[in-house]
């Protein structure tokens, strides 16, 4: 399509602008050409940035928290290389996103580059597909995270009183409501007091994943099983007969891990310079989380002689055990109280992130009660009514916890729900959309394409995977129940699309006065 002058002078003033300029002013004005106003107080800084992307995949709780997966499905292997291979395809979709989200920086994130890249007429129904898709992972990810750290907080009760004490589900279920509760409070917070917490986040989180490094590879001593069956021993503990189907299963640590980053873009409409903040905090957050998990990963291997004897262990997580074995129950007490902390934290700038993505779809009026979830607290400046939402259906999704097969299923569901979104507008972005978009200060160039591609077949295989039970033969109180939660919602959102919201769902809408609203759809770039 051919640009007229004054398009490419808009345009090429757009650009300069946004790449020179990090004040409110500039970005306020590429939001107004995204069609919203500015609601949020931009006080997140690029550090600030950073550190909540990086914080919010909580690298050392997570790996804490999904060591099960790693080691049922190849023991050594299954930890070094069930990690490993996954970081490249991933890295494929963070900067898929990462482009993306430097050439539309808004709270509306997946569901509106969907809308903008969607073929003609198709708009509305993308966005809504990647509008629910997303806040699905999103609240999931949120009760995933959550349940874990109760049950973290579990196994140091029973590792403290010697086994004498072993809470029951229900109980269990009392700390999440607990959890959420607070977590409702912090995210309830000023966009400064945020901004500021997650320097605290990050900070905490590098620091215990460095302590968790180096005391698995030098406490286990002597202990320590050699290089060879470090990086080579494979035990395939998964109830699968095909030892190569059963490797892949270990995937889904990685990719529960390596979640979350699309947060940038949520919280875009708070970032000073968001074009250029959000992606680097995108790649910055995948790369480290990659380099440090890798390595926890690598020294868990080292320091675990049985990989059975974990599996067997009665504590609900068996890294705490590997702790234990390796530091003896003072030092796995200590060391697991700074990752029940980084988990916590986790946990709220997953809150954080959740909100924002309610905010933004309730704005869009997709939602319903939408007019309650996209109000803005005047005395914060937070959706506050949008983050109580949130924890009000995670603590509904944590009734899951009363079966550890659906539990267990919360984590594939919320990765499914997730990688869905991503995927969406990426293939947009290499089918429909390659002439649509803008380019940010951050793009892939000529490579968005191929990158696309593997981002979008990768997502597909990861997607076919998780759907699979544990075992080869199952039943319903092992069965994955992802499917369900999945295909509960999908059905749910196609119902409403047809009978409803396909006669009123417009995809964005701008909300700007109404002098400003006749301000134009960015230009597209030459073919």
């Amino acid at each position: 399509m051919q640009k007229s002058d004054n398009e490419k002078d808009a345009h090429s003033i757009d650009v300069v602008a946004v790449r020179r300029g990090n004040g409110r002013g500039t970005d306020d004005a590429l939001l107004a050409k995204l069609g919203y106003k500015s609601e949020f107080r931009r006080e997140f800084s690029l550090i600030e940035t950073v550190a909540f992307a990086f914080s919010i995949m909580g690298i050392v709780a997570s790996v804490s928290s999904t060591l099960s997966f790693p080691l049922a499905s190849g023991g050594h292997v299954g930890m070094v290389f069930g990690w490993l291979i996954p970081c490249f395809f991933v890295l494929c979709v963070a900067a898929s996103v990462a482009e993306l989200t430097s050439a539309m920086p808004t709270s509306a994130g997946l569901y509106y580059f969907s809308a903008k890249l969607a073929p003609e007429g198709y708009s509305p129904l993308a966005s809504w597909i990647t509008g629910w898709a997303n806040v699905t992972g999103q609240v999931a990810l949120v009760c995933s995270i959550d349940f874990t750290c109760a049950q973290m907080i579990t196994t140091a009760i029973t590792v403290g009183s010697n086994g004498n004490i072993v809470l029951s589900s229900g109980a269990t279920y009392g700390i999440l409501l607990a959890i959420l509760a607070s977590h409702g409070v912090v995210c309830s917070a000023a966009t400064r007091v945020l901004a500021r917490l997650n320097i605290f986040y990050a900070v905490i989180n590098v620091g215990t994943s460095i302590a968790a490094i180096v005391v698995l590879y030098v406490c286990s001593g002597d202990k320590k099983v050699s290089t060879k069956d470090a990086f080579t021993l494979f035990e395939n503990n998964t109830g699968w007969t095909n030892n190569g189907w059963a490797f892949l299963l270990a995937f889904t640590s990685p990719m529960w891990t390596l979640t979350g980053y699309d947060s940038a873009a949520h919280i875009s409409e708070e970032v000073a310079g968001a074009a250029r903040a959000a992606p680097i905090a995108i790649l910055v957050g995948v790369g480290a989380t990659q380099i440090l998990g890798w390595l926890i990963l690598i020294a868990a291997s080292f320091a675990t002689t049985s990989v059975s004897d974990l599996l067997a262990s009665d504590l609900p997580l068996p890294m705490g055990q590997l702790f234990l074995n390796t530091l003896g129950k003072e030092g796995m007490l200590a060391i697991w109280s700074f990752i029940i902390v980084v988990q916590f934290v986790t946990g709220a700038a997953q809150g954080v992130d959740a909100s924002r993505v309610v905010f933004a779809f309730a704005r869009d009026n997709a939602l319903p009660g939408s007019r309650w979830w996209k109000q803005i607290s005047t005395r914060t400046q937070t959706p506050v009514n949008a983050v109580w939402l949130v924890m009000a259906c995670s603590g509904l999704c944590g009734l899951l916890g009363f079966s550890e097969a659906a539990l267990a299923s919360l984590a594939g569901a919320s990765v499914i729900g997730l990688y869905t979104s991503y995927a969406a507008p990426i293939f947009l972005r290499i089918t429909s959309g390659r002439t649509k978009l803008v380019p940010g200060p951050f793009t892939l160039g000529r490579w968005f394409v191929p990158i696309g591609a593997v981002a979008v077949a990768w997502v597909t295989f990861i997607n076919v995977l998780l759907f699979f039970p544990a075992g080869q033969n199952t039943d319903a109180e092992d069965m994955n129940y992802a499917v369900v939660l999945i295909m509960t919602v999908f059905l749910w959102a196609s119902l409403s699309w047809i009978i409803s919201a396909r006669k009123w769902f417009k995809g964005p809408i701008t909300n700007l006065e109404s002098e400003q609203s006749s301000i134009q759809e960015r230009p597209t770039e030459k073919e």
